[in-house]
């Protein structure tokens, strides 16, 4: 079957006898030129003189003098006649950070105006005077305020009156500003492409037409106004020829929106089509629409290879270029790169590689964003994950030995915030990286130099690719652009908005992929695809919200007003994105529609509702897939660790067969890891395997323990000098040092020093009030306890003990030791203190419960006082010390004893019943430490996997 470029190159061919030297063709587009030029070729069979191709913007440009303002210069000379008129006014300039946004729909709505020949005056005029009375008779009925909500996004009854005057003030502004911002413009020789549009439009000029024999428009569908009226004015004076590409199919049908423009050229503006009647290649031929349903957005470019008739003409070695892969939704581009097989032909990219998917742009935000932070909080450091970010890039070309040298300080210090004296490097961008520059000029000349080094060091060190150079030489001349704008019209511009300003004039840009366009699988989005036909068809994106959208651009002019004068609306929108798919399906052979099925915050799972209208009333025959990825899962069996060899070796290093003090230790902590989970017991102490240091901007709730623990040490260190007793008056005197030694703990905690903390960030002061709270807490409840002596506080060395065990009838000692917060003596008993943060208990039910290996009940804060106090028992060869625990979130219900008893029973455990208990801990500690060593009982997982949940080494052990 021949496609519509071939039959217009026949024709054209015919029409002018060969002869096509003073011929102009247009397009919506570039790429369909290259095609026909192909055409012509093959079916003419020698050489020819081209015609001239231009695409419809080109071709207009051409019909005046005047340059084409690019969106800087309209920006910025409507944001200087806007408060031109302010100032008239008498009212307040607004700053051009604050009106930016507003410029933009304010562009968008002129350019809208001038296309489509509307009345600036009588619209905003019309606007007003419906304002005014509105404003003038608040007594609406509920029918009356539905139709003011359409004009009102925020309309209520109260705030009536406010928004109807800001629009007024608006709409009254606006027929001068449209006037001074063209005549401004043209002043400076500049114009805008609506703008050529209408002055063409209202003028029916044919000079500009009578260079070329005739001009032949091909492909067109939606034409504006002046389009219009230029059409049909070069129609009736024999200037102009129309190639239509429809199908009778929704060309004839009335409903169908597909075909409502052009239904509109051939029978309102009159315009002919030069190949007569449509043809009916949708109904003439059954066609067989594969439609695949896939689960996840990247998922639509992985149906590219996973189902059979379409891996079959992918692989197609002869005339690859005729199948096409079309991107509805076009953050799929890159997916679909990754994911065409590498057996596959040659691939022709038609849409441009966008840069903010780029390693370039991604540089560029990275300095964007270090650029305001520094400036907008006046600041002398970096944060240090823009730091990591820096020091990672690919671009940057920091060394590796000042990577690891940067990154050990950082850790070292436990810079969340990185000074600026130590960002030095020999990278050759490095320099200006972090150097903040304060107006808008300086900003842009910052980012030039910068992109430049990024340029000449990627040559230097012969890693430059062509998609790099395109990129940055792209960005290159969108800054010159800016800084053309900026330099003429408003050179020292608040550094917020210049960077705001760059990233927007950044953001949309895209460079060509290298390929040779006539060759290869064609990938492109829906509007490249215009005028283009392929035997085979492959459609990502199929999806309500995608194809069609669901919004337009934002505008000043409701919708009932944007109707009355013929503008744009949204089924405008709807209607070309029907037609953009729907002449997709008239010639191929073999037609393959993907779409995403997952329900997310940027996808409703639905199937476009073009498909669903072929599906019922198109007769195709379809066949349906549901996408089902490949997953192959290995049965994970649980992590067992024999107690044999280089394992069993390191092992009995905890054994005290010969009594060295020096000897692996096992705590408190190591008994209780023990049990909450044997494999990570061997993993954090046999095998001492440890967690990567990492700098901490959140305290983690042991960092919190460590701060509380050392703020308590200080203020019972000074109180117990001299022996003496510490009363209740002695602990209220201290209380006001508190604050001072919390800020005093926190910085020994980060820092290794106490003075080092300075001015807390706002985390940190969250945290100093914190342990505060917890603090005041404690010293409250010694309050009532006092008067007591301190014995001893945070004692490091004297607590080892050896402790006998029996292994396979073979004695031998393993070395416990601890650390004990606080050991004090009141009304002749000594107590053992140790503090608690977390949400442990003091209830006590049964030894065996508290013993449970992966049980519910198990109380690591009770084992380690426990642990602690039989410790102290035997080295110091004394009886009857209490525990205490003094878990600060219970405290104020529960106390600090042990307590035990039925139902809502708080009776604390006698002194008889607290030794059995620790009678009771030894035996069972004998029997933990037993097995802990029985090389018959190997390490392995915890079976409660919500011990896992804060696991350093879940990710090793496979949970």
């Amino acid at each position: 079957m021949k496609s519509f470029l071939q039959e217009v190159a026949a024709d054209l061919l015919t029409r002018f006898n060969g002869d096509l030297q003073d011929i102009a063709i247009v397009f919506n587009n570039k790429r369909p030129g290259l095609f026909l030029k192909k055409h012509l070729g093959e079916l003419y069979g020698k050489s020819l003189w081209s015609p001239a191709f231009f695409t419809v913007g080109e071709f207009f440009a051409k019909s005046s003098n005047l340059i084409v303002a690019d969106q800087f210069t309209q920006f910025f000379v409507l944001h200087r006649e806007y408060n031109r008129i302010l100032r008239e006014e008498g009212k307040e300039e607004i700053s051009p950070d604050k009106f930016y946004s507003m410029a933009e729909i304010i562009l968008g709505d002129f350019s809208q105006i001038d296309y489509d020949l509307v009345n600036a005056q009588e619209l905003f005029c019309e606007l007003e005077d419906i304002a005014v009375i509105q404003q003038q008779f608040p007594h609406f009925n509920p029918e009356q305020y539905q139709f003011l909500e359409r004009f009102w996004s925020s309309f209520s009854k109260e705030k009536q009156q406010s928004f109807q005057q800001k629009f007024i003030d608006l709409w009254r502004r606006m027929p001068s500003l449209y006037n001074a911002f063209h005549e401004e413009l043209k002043n400076a020789g500049y114009s805008t492409i609506p703008a050529l549009y209408r002055s063409l439009a209202e003028n029916e000029s044919s000079e500009f037409v009578n260079q070329f024999r005739q001009v032949v428009f091909i492909g067109f569908n939606a034409l504006n106004r002046a389009e219009a009226k230029l059409f049909k004015h070069w129609q009736e004076i024999e200037k102009a020829v129309f190639y239509f590409d429809a199908d009778s199919y929704y060309l004839d049908d009335q409903l169908q929106e597909a075909g409502l423009f052009i239904r509109r050229n051939l029978a309102v503006t009159g315009l002919v089509n030069a190949l007569g009647e449509s043809p009916s290649f949708i109904k003439r031929e059954g066609k067989r629409v594969q439609v695949i349903q896939v689960h996840g957005h990247a998922a639509q470019a992985k149906a590219i290879s996973q189902f059979e008739n379409i891996k079959e003409y992918l692989a197609e070695a002869n005339d690859p270029e005729k199948t096409a892969i079309i991107i509805a939704d076009e953050s799929l581009l890159l997916p679909v790169l990754q994911t065409i097989p590498a057996d596959t032909a040659k691939v022709n990219v038609t849409m441009g590689f966008p840069l903010a998917q780029s390693t370039v742009f991604g540089l560029i935000d990275l300095w964007l964003s270090i650029q305001e932070q520094v400036h907008r909080e006046r600041k002398d450091s970096i944060y240090y994950k823009d730091v990591l970010a820096f020091l990672s890039h690919p671009l940057t070309g920091v060394q590796e030995r000042e990577k690891e040298i940067l990154q050990k300080r950082m850790l070292e210090n436990q810079w969340v915030e990185v000074p600026l004296t130590e960002l030095h490097f020999s990278s050759l961008l490095a320099p200006n990286f972090f150097t903040v520059k304060h107006a808008g000029l300086q900003t842009i000349d910052a980012l030039y130099v910068l992109l430049t080094a990024v340029l000449e060091q990627r040559q230097k060190q012969g890693q430059l690719q062509q998609l790099e150079a395109n990129l940055l030489m792209a960005v290159s001349k969108e800054l010159n652009l800016l800084y053309d704008g900026l330099s003429t019209y408003q050179e020292n511009l608040p550094l917020s908005f210049a960077l705001s300003l760059i990233r927007k004039a950044l953001q949309g840009l895209s460079v060509p992929l290298e390929g040779e366009p006539l060759r290869g699988i064609q990938v492109m989005g829906l509007l490249e695809s215009r005028c283009l036909d392929f035997e085979n068809v492959i459609i990502l994106g199929v999806n309500e919200g995608t194809l069609p959208k669901l919004s337009t651009s934002p505008s000043f002019i409701p919708d009932t007003i944007r109707r009355v004068h013929g503008l744009p609306v949204l089924e405008n929108q709807d209607a070309i994105a029907a037609y953009l798919f729907y002449r997709l399906l008239q010639r191929p052979g073999n037609i393959s529609l993907v779409y995403n099925s997952l329900i997310d915050e940027s996808n409703s799972g639905e199937s476009s509702r073009f498909l669903r209208q072929l599906e019922f009333e198109s007769g195709f025959t379809f066949e349906y897939y549901l996408q089902n990825q490949p997953v192959q899962i290995e049965s994970v069996k649980d992590l067992v660790i024999e107690k044999k060899g280089k394992v069993w070796t390191a092992l009995q290093k905890f054994l005290q067969s010969k009594g060295n003090w020096d000897d692996e230790k096992i705590s408190a902590t190591a008994l209780t890891t023990y049990l909450n989970c044997s494999l990570q017991f061997f993993l954090k102490y046999v095998a001492k395997i440890k967690e990567p240091e990492e700098i901490t901007e959140n305290l983690e709730a042991n960092q919190v323990g460590s701060v509380l623990h050392q703020v308590m040490e200080w203020y019972y260190e000074e109180l117990s000098r001299d022996n003496r007793l510490i009363t209740a008056e002695d602990i209220k005197k201290k209380r006001q040092e508190v604050p001072k030694l919390c800020k005093q703990a926190l910085s020994m905690v980060l820092f290794g020093n106490k003075t080092k903390l300075r001015a807390p960030n706002s985390m940190q002061q969250i945290i100093l009030r914190i342990v505060e709270e917890y603090v005041d807490a404690i010293l409250s409840h010694d309050e009532t306890v006092a008067p007591f002596s301190i014995i001893e506080l945070e004692n490091k060395k004297d607590y080892k003990l050896r402790f006998p065990i029996s292994i396979r009838e073979k004695e031998h000692q393993v070395l416990l030791y601890g650390i004990i917060d606080r050991v004090d003596q009141r009304d002749g008993i000594i107590r053992i203190v140790d503090y608690k943060t977390g949400s442990d208990e003091v209830k006590y039910n049964d030894l065996d419960a508290l013993f449970e290996r992966d049980g519910n009940k198990q109380n690591k804060a009770m084992i380690q006082t426990l642990f602690y106090t039989y410790i102290y028992e035997q080295v110091k060869q004394v009886e009857r010390v209490e525990p205490n625990l003094y878990i600060i979130r219970r405290m104020g219900n529960d106390g600090t004893l042990f307590f035990s008893g039925g139902r809502g029973s708080k009776a604390v455990l006698q002194a008889e019943h607290l030794e059995d208990i620790k009678s009771g801990f030894y035996s069972r500690l004998k029997g933990l430490l037993e097995e802990l060593f029985d090389a018959e009982i190997p390490f392995a997982q915890t079976t409660k996997a919500a011990n896992c949940g804060y696991c350093v080494y879940k990710q090793m052990c496979g949970r």
